[in-house]
C-alpha cells in the first residue's frame, strides 16, 4: 500500500484536536507540498496522482468520522469522472457518487458529510443515487454514463459498487456509445472553429486537447476493456512509437494544465494571456533575435496539439472500423494500382505503396478531390503517410510528377481546402513546402491575429475557394461576381498559400514571400505571367487595406496613385478577392461592414479609371462639378440661388469630396433654413454605408470642436472610426464623425440616435474649457497585455498644405480625445482623421494645420506635440 507520511500522517487524525481547523490545515499543507514537489520537478503525473491519492485519505477520514456507523453493505463512496481515474490537477473537480443500495430514510449523516466538505474548502460536486437512479440517469445521458465508467470505488460495499458497473456498461451498446461520444466531440471542435490555434487555446476542450486524449480512453475501456492508453498497443490500435508521442503530449498538456491552475488559483482550462508569459518563463523560454519567449512556448503548444489530433483523428476511424463497420460486408472499389476505396474511405492497396511509389503521398490527396463520395483516408493508410513523410526531400520536390500532382490538387474544381487541411494534419504540406513548415504553430503575440499563421494561410485559401461557390453567392455578392472574372483561380489560390509564408522571419515578410512564391512557381513550371502575378499579389496583399484604413479615397488622387500601383486592370479583381480572404481569416471581428464598403468604393472607382470611357473621371474639379450639378437637381427650385452659390463657395471643395449628391442636397437645405446659426446644426445623414453612422456638423468656428465632439461621443460608449473638420471660407466649420458602438455595431435604434445628436448640439453650445475628466471605461482583460508604446512621425504635404501625423499607440477607451486636448493644447487644427485599430494597436492618421490653416512649420510646435502625445498616451491606464 503506498504511503506518503509528507504529504498526508493518518496520525494526526488519532488526536482530539478541532477536526473542522485538522482537516483545513491538513489540505493546506498537502496543497504546499505537491505544489513545492512539482515546481522543483515539473512531473505532472506525479502531481496528478499523488493529489487523488492525497484527496483519497482525506475523504476517507471524512467519511468514517460522518457515515463510518451506516452499514457498509448499502452504502459506498465512489470517485468518478477524472477523479475515477485518479488524475486529479490543482484545481480540478472532485466529482464524487454517494452509492446507495436502496433510498435512507435518514440522510442527515450524509448532508453533515457533504456540508463538512465544503466547510473545510474541499471543492467536490457529488451526487447520491441508489442503483435504479444511476440506471435511469445513465440511460438519459451519455456524459454520466462516461462519469460512471470511470468510477473508482473509494469505501464502502464492493458488491453494491460491482452491480453498478455490471448494471451501467450494457446500457449503452457500443456502436451507440461510439456514434455519441464521436458527434459529442465534433460538437465540442466546431465551437472552437474546428482548430485549438486560437490565441487562447482550450487545452482541455479545444481539437487536439486533453479531452480528445479521454475520448480515446473511454472508448478503448468501453470496447476492449482497456485499462490504459497503453493497452491499446496490445490491441494493436497502437505501435509502440505512436504510444510514445501520445503519451508525450499528455504529460506535456498535463504540465500546462498544472502551471495554469497553479499560476490562476483557479480550475482555468484556458491558456489566456494573463499566464503565456509566466509559463513561458516556468519553461525557460527567452525572448531572443528569433523571437519572444511566449511565441517559442506556443509553438510547441500548437505543434503538440497537432499531433494530438492527428492522433485522434487516426485512432477514431479504427475505432469505427473494429466497431461499426466489423461485421459490414466490404465495398471495395480499385482506383489504379495504388489505392482503392473500402467503404467510402480511400486506402493504399498494400503497406509498400509510397516506398515503391513515393510521389502517391501528394497523389492520395488529389484523387480524394476527384472521388467526392470518399469520406477520409483509412487510418492504416494515415499511419503510412506519417512513416513515409521522410520520402519527401529535394529530389521528391524536382519531381516532375510530384510537381505536377501538387498544381494539380490546386486546379480541382472541389475538396482544396480539405486536401490541404489533411495534408497539412498529416505532414505533407509543410514536408513538401519546407517554408510553410516554417510558419506550422506559429503565433503572432497581438490581438490582431486570432490563429497561427498557418491555420491563418489555410482559412484565407478556405475563403478563396468560397468565392467561386454558389452556396456563398449571399454571402459574398461582390467576390462572387468578380470569380467569374478569374481565369486562374489556381493562381489566387497559391497567393493565398504563400502570402504570410515569410511571416517570423525578419525584414518585410511581404517582399520575402514574393520571392518564394515566384520561385515555386517557376519550379512547378508556371509561366513567367503566372509567376510574376501570384509573386505580385503575395507583395501587394496589403496594398488595399492600408489604403482604405490609411488615406482618404475620397480624394481622386489617392485612387490614382492606387491605380497606379495595380499595374494591370485584371490585377485588381485578383487583389480584392484576396484582400476580402484574407481580412476575414485574420479576425473575425476585423471584418465589418464598414470596411467592407470602403474596399467597394475603392474597388468600383479604381475599376473605373483603370476601364477609361465607361463614364467615370477622376479629376477632382470636375467631379466636384458633377457632385453639385446633381445636388441642384435634388434642390429643385433651389438650385440656382444667390445663397447656395455663396454657401457652396464657402464651404470649399474639401466638403463636397466627401459628400454625395443627396448629401449635400440635404445638407445644404438644413443649413439655409437653420434659424440660429449660433446654435450648432447637428445632423445625422441617411442610408450611411457599412453600418455605421454618420454625425455631421456646422457651427462656428471653434479650435477645440474635434476635442469637444470627440469626449463627447466616445462618452456615449461610441468608437470613432472616421473624421474630416473643414473649416469654410467664412466663421464656420463644417465636420463628420462616422461612428459605430463599442462594439463595431451600428446604432439600434432611432431613440439612440436622436439622444446623441441632441446631447452632442447640448455639448457644443456650452462653453466648455479645453480640459477634460478621462473617459472612465476600463480596458478589456486581454489588453493589457499587449501596450504599443507610442510612435508619433510627421510628414509635410505642402501641395495640400496640411502636416500629416501618423500615430501609433494602444487603443483604449477615450484614446481620440486624449490626442484631440493634446491637439488643443499645442493649438493645432484637425482637417481629416484616419482612425485604424489592429487589436490593441491604435494606427491613426490626423491631418493637421496651425491656427492659420497652415502647414505646421514650428519645430517648437512639432515637439509640443510629440512630447505631449507620448506623455499623454503612454501613461498608466486603468484595466480590468
Amino acid at each position: 500500500m503506498y504511503t506518503d507520511l509528507e504529504l498526508f500522517n493518518p496520525q494526526l487524525f488519532e488526536q482530539e484536536n478541532n477536526r473542522l481547523d485538522l482537516f483545513r490545515n491538513v489540505l493546506k499543507n498537502g496543497h504546499i507540498v505537491l505544489e513545492g514537489r512539482f515546481q522543483s520537478s515539473k512531473n505532472a503525473i506525479n502531481y496528478v496522482t499523488q493529489r487523488a491519492w492525497f484527496i483519497d485519505q482525506i475523504l476517507l477520514q471524512a467519511w468514517q468520522q460522518f457515515c463510518g456507523d451506516i452499514n457498509s453493505d448499502t452504502i459506498a463512496l465512489v470517485a468518478v469522472g477524472g477523479y475515477g481515474r485518479a488524475e486529479l490537477h490543482p484545481y480540478s473537480d472532485i466529482d464524487l457518487l454517494i452509492l446507495l443500495a436502496e433510498p435512507l430514510e435518514d440522510t442527515s449523516k450524509i448532508e453533515q458529510l457533504v456540508m463538512f466538505l465544503w466547510d473545510i474548502r474541499l471543492d467536490i460536486g457529488h451526487s447520491v443515487r441508489t442503483l435504479a437512479e444511476c440506471k435511469q440517469e445513465a440511460t438519459d445521458d451519455i456524459t454520466i454514463t462516461t462519469n460512471l465508467i470511470e468510477a473508482r470505488l473509494l469505501i464502502g460495499a464492493e458488491k453494491l459498487f460491482k452491480t453498478m458497473q455490471t448494471i451501467i456498461t450494457p446500457l449503452w451498446p457500443i456502436k451507440d456509445f461510439f456514434a455519441a461520444k464521436t458527434e459529442e466531440q465534433s460538437r465540442r471542435h466546431q465551437k472552437y472553429d474546428d482548430t485549438a490555434d486560437n490565441l487562447e487555446p482550450n487545452i482541455k476542450e479545444g481539437p487536439g486537447g486533453l479531452r480528445d486524449i479521454q475520448m480515446i480512453g473511454w472508448v478503448a475501456k468501453r470496447h476492449f476493456g482497456a485499462t490504459n492508453l497503453h493497452d491499446l498497443v496490445q490491441h494493436g490500435f497502437l505501435t509502440e512509437k505512436e504510444y510514445q508521442i501520445l503519451h508525450e503530449g499528455q504529460e506535456f498538456l498535463w504540465e500546462i494544465r498544472c502551471l495554469l491552475h497553479l499560476n490562476s488559483g483557479r480550475h482555468e482550462e484556458r491558456l489566456l494571456f494573463d499566464f503565456q508569459r509566466t509559463l513561458a518563463e516556468a519553461y525557460d523560454y527567452q525572448d531572443d533575435e528569433s523571437g519572444l519567449g511566449v511565441e517559442k512556448l506556443m509553438k510547441r503548444y500548437y505543434r503538440t496539439i497537432k499531433k494530438m489530433n492527428t492522433l485522434n483523428d487516426m485512432l477514431l476511424q479504427l475505432f469505427q472500423e473494429a466497431i461499426l463497420y466489423v461485421n459490414t460486408p466490404a465495398s471495395v472499389y480499385k482506383i489504379n494500382k495504388r489505392f482503392q476505396i473500402r467503404n467510402n474511405f480511400i486506402e493504399a492497396t498494400h503497406d509498400k505503396v509510397f516506398l515503391n511509389y513515393p510521389f502517391a503521398l501528394l497523389e492520395i490527396f488529389l484523387l480524394i478531390q476527384q472521388n467526392p463520395q470518399v469520406k477520409g483516408i483509412r487510418a492504416t493508410t494515415i499511419r503510412l503517410i506519417l512513416h513515409y513523410n521522410y520520402l519527401i526531400d529535394t529530389v521528391f520536390r524536382k519531381d516532375l510528377c510530384t510537381r505536377s500532382l501538387f498544381i494539380e490538387i490546386f486546379r480541382q474544381p472541389q475538396g482544396l481546402t480539405h486536401a490541404l487541411r489533411r495534408m497539412n494534419l498529416y505532414g505533407v504540406l509543410p514536408a513538401y513546402i519546407p517554408e510553410f513548415g516554417k510558419i506550422a504553430g506559429q503565433m503572432q503575440y497581438d490581438l490582431f491575429h486570432i490563429y497561427t499563421v498557418d491555420q491563418h494561410t489555410l482559412f484565407v485559401v478556405r475563403n478563396l475557394r468560397r468565392f467561386f461557390l454558389a452556396d456563398h453567392k449571399k454571402e459574398f455578392p461582390l467576390c462572387s461576381k468578380l470569380s467569374k472574372n478569374i481565369p486562374k483561380p489556381e493562381l489566387l489560390y497559391l497567393a493565398g498559400l504563400f502570402h504570410d509564408i515569410a511571416k517570423g522571419r525578419g525584414g518585410d515578410h511581404a517582399r520575402l514571400g514574393e520571392s518564394d512564391a515566384i520561385n515555386f512557381c517557376k519550379l512547378h513550371d508556371l509561366s513567367n505571367t503566372d509567376a510574376r502575378l501570384v509573386g505580385w499579389l503575395t507583395r501587394n496583399h496589403l496594398l488595399m487595406s492600408t489604403t482604405v484604413q490609411r488615406q482618404d479615397i475620397s480624394d481622386p488622387d489617392v485612387v490614382k496613385t492606387f491605380a497606379h500601383q495595380i499595374e494591370e486592370p485584371s490585377h485588381l479583381d485578383y487583389l480584392f478577392l484576396l484582400t476580402v480572404g484574407d481580412i476575414r481569416a485574420t479576425n473575425s471581428k476585423l471584418w465589418t461592414s464598414w470596411k467592407e464598403s470602403l474596399l467597394t468604393d475603392l474597388y468600383y472607382k479604381t475599376h473605373a479609371l483603370l476601364h477609361q470611357g465607361q463614364g467615370y473621371v477622376l479629376n477632382k474639379q470636375l467631379h466636384i462639378q458633377d457632385i453639385q450639378k446633381e445636388a441642384r437637381i435634388l434642390l429643385n427650385r433651389l438650385a440656382y440661388s444667390k445663397r447656395i452659390n455663396q454657401l457652396w463657395d464657402d464651404l470649399g471643395d474639401d466638403y463636397f469630396l466627401c459628400s454625395s449628391p443627396k448629401d449635400v442636397a440635404k445638407e445644404t437645405k438644413a443649413i439655409l433654413t437653420h434659424a440660429d446659426l449660433d446654435v450648432p446644426l447637428v445632423l445625422e445623414r441617411s442610408a450611411t454605408k457599412g453600418g455605421t453612422e454618420f454625425i455631421m456638423i456646422y457651427t462656428q468656428n471653434k479650435d477645440h470642436l474635434f476635442a469637444e465632439t470627440s469626449y463627447f461621443l466616445e462618452q456615449q460608449n461610441l468608437t470613432i472610426i472616421d473624421a474630416y473638420i473643414i473649416p469654410t471660407q467664412g466663421k464656420y466649420t463644417i465636420s463628420g464623425y462616422t461612428v459605430v458602438e463599442e462594439n463595431g455595431k451600428k446604432l439600434q435604434s432611432e431613440e439612440r440616435v436622436t439622444e446623441i445628436l441632441q446631447g452632442l448640439e447640448q455639448a457644443l453650445i456650452r462653453d466648455n474649457d479645453t480640459s477634460f475628466d478621462p473617459i472612465s471605461r476600463r480596458m478589456p482583460r486581454q489588453k493589457k497585455h499587449f501596450s504599443v508604446p507610442t510612435q508619433v512621425t510627421f510628414t509635410q504635404d505642402h501641395i495640400n498644405n496640411h502636416t500629416i501625423i501618423e500615430l501609433i499607440t494602444t487603443d483604449r477607451p477615450g484614446v481620440l480625445s486624449r490626442i484631440a486636448q493634446v491637439f488643443v493644447s499645442c493649438e493645432v487644427r484637425i482637417k481629416r482623421a484616419k482612425i485604424a485599430t489592429f487589436g490593441t494597436k491604435a494606427e491613426d492618421i490626423f491631418f493637421i494645420t496651425d491656427y492659420e490653416n497652415h502647414v505646421l512649420y514650428s519645430p517648437e510646435q512639432l515637439a509640443c506635440l510629440s512630447k505631449e502625445l507620448i506623455a499623454s498616451l503612454d501613461e498608466n491606464i486603468s484595466i480590468d
